[in-house]
This record gives structure tokens, C-alpha cells and sequence, in this order.
């Protein structure tokens, strides 16, 4: 009996704490707080250059429920109203502010993801007397399966500064496959669509065109990724000449990209 009292009190002194311990995890939160910067050799978006081909700074702070939901903002500076002409630009603008917000999930076990949102472009500033405001609003799907995405964005009124453009859409197709655990291949394959028109001369055909780009990223440790890419359009002359700034520089040339960015 007395061997039996001992090994019923060791055995207790062994669980107690065990529980103690267990009874003491808390359960995981359902908010999840993220963010990151970064420094790129210029800030290309949707093939075209929005730094007149100079070095950007980014980030962004992000938020997400567990439900699905979520929010954030991202900013980075940018010189392209600023080197428009007279007639189209802003007297001063640096800077590209962004905030959207929307919902993510899945479809049960197919692997295939959903995302929908708002995303709002604001680029502050004071603009040329007679310019179409920059800030642009638009709602966007996207979907994906392993590696591969979709993303539809559709533009809810005047879209980057062009007048009469609403309906204005954009489609981005993208693979991102992993070669290695670190080393991944970046595709992208883009098509801008300008509606509306003005003075009798569509938005489409000057401004419409379609960008693609190549390239690759390196995952470091401690949440670093360094990468470099290679961008391209496929516009005409009409185009190219809508897409050159007051300064003369075309906009939507071949461009190279090189970056290095930090999530924490």
C-alpha cells in the first residue's frame, strides 16, 4: 500500500504541473499584424515606370482577421504627374498612397483561392489647373491554384488621370513557381484596357496596351527577399507617345528591376 501512496503522489507531481502548463497556452488570435519595405531600383507599375526610371522606397502595414477579412495601406514615392506636361500634371506629387480592404478564402479542399476587395490609389498633391485627379478607385476578383493567379481590376470612375475612362480594366496574370525552397521564377502577363473616350478620340486607342514581365527571387533569412526582373510592353507609336513625359523619357520601355524588401 505504502509503495502503491508513492508512486500515486509521484505520478501526481509529474501531472499537476503538466496541466498547469497545458491550462496556461492561450488559444491563437485571430488577428494577424504584418509589414514590409523596400528599396527597388525604380518603381514600375503595370509596365510602366512611375520614377522616370529612379531608385523607390515601399512598405506597407497589413492587417487580416481569421475569418478572411482584411485591410492595409501601402505607399511609395513616385514622380510621374510631376514630370507630365503642363496641361496633365501636378505641380507637386511624390508620393503614391494606396488602402484597400476585402475578403479572402478558399473553395472547401480544391486548393483554389479567392480574393475580393476595394483599392484606393490617392496621390496627393496640387494639380495643374484643368487636370483630371490621379486618384483612381477600383474593385478587383482574383483567384489562384498552387502557383498560378488570376486578378480583374475594375476601375469605378477616372482612371489615373485620364478623363472619361470609367469601366477602365486591367487583367494580371501571374505563375510564380518555386524552383528550390528559396529560389523562385516570376511571371506576369498583363492587359490594359482603357474605355471611354475624348475630343472624339477613344481612350483606347492611345492609351491601351499590354506589359509582361520576367524574372526571379531569393528568400533570405530573418524575412529579406532579393530579386530582380525584367519588364516590356507592346505598344505603337500613338501609344508610346501618350506614355512619354515632359521631360521626353518613354515610360513604357523595356526596363530592369532589381530589388531587395523585408516583411516582418
Amino acid at each position: 500500500m505504502q509503495k502503491t501512496l508513492i508512486a500515486a503522489a509521484l505520478a501526481s507531481a509529474l501531472t499537476l504541473p503538466a496541466l498547469s502548463a497545458h491550462a496556461e497556452e492561450e488559444p491563437a488570435s485571430p488577428h494577424t499584424f504584418t509589414g514590409n519595405v523596400g528599396l527597388f531600383s525604380q518603381y514600375v507599375f503595370r509596365g510602366i515606370s512611375q520614377t522616370n526610371e529612379d531608385i523607390a522606397l515601399q512598405g506597407g502595414f497589413d492587417y487580416s482577421h481569421a475569418s478572411g477579412f482584411y485591410i492595409g495601406t501601402w505607399g511609395s514615392n513616385i514622380s510621374w504627374l510631376t514630370d507630365s506636361s503642363a496641361v496633365t500634371g501636378y505641380n507637386s506629387s511624390s508620393l503614391e498612397l494606396d488602402v484597400y480592404g476585402g475578403y479572402r478564402g478558399a473553395f472547401g479542399d480544391s486548393g483554389v483561392t479567392y480574393d475580393v476587395g476595394l483599392l484606393q490609389y490617392i496621390y496627393p498633391g496640387d494639380r495643374v489647373a484643368g487636370a483630371v485627379k490621379a486618384d483612381t478607385l477600383e474593385a478587383y476578383v482574383a483567384v489562384g491554384w498552387k502557383f498560378l493567379s488570376a486578378k480583374y481590376s475594375y476601375s469605378m470612375g477616372d482612371t489615373f488621370g485620364v478623363n472619361n475612362s470609367s469601366g477602365t480594366w486591367y487583367l494580371d496574370l501571374q505563375a510564380n513557381y518555386p524552383i528550390t525552397e528559396s529560389l523562385t521564377l516570376n511571371l506576369h502577363y498583363g492587359i490594359q484596357e482603357f474605355k471611354g473616350s475624348n475630343g472624339g478620340v477613344s481612350n483606347d486607342s492611345v492609351a491601351s496596351y499590354e506589359d509582361w514581365k520576367i524574372g526571379a527571387s531569393y528568400a533570405l533569412p530573418q524575412g529579406f527577399t532579393v530579386g530582380a526582373y525584367y519588364t516590356d510592353t507592346s505598344m505603337n507609336r500613338t501609344q508610346e507617345a501618350f506614355y512619354t513625359n515632359a521631360l521626353g523619357k518613354y515610360l513604357g520601355d523595356g526596363q530592369t528591376v532589381v530589388f531587395l524588401t523585408k516583411t516582418f
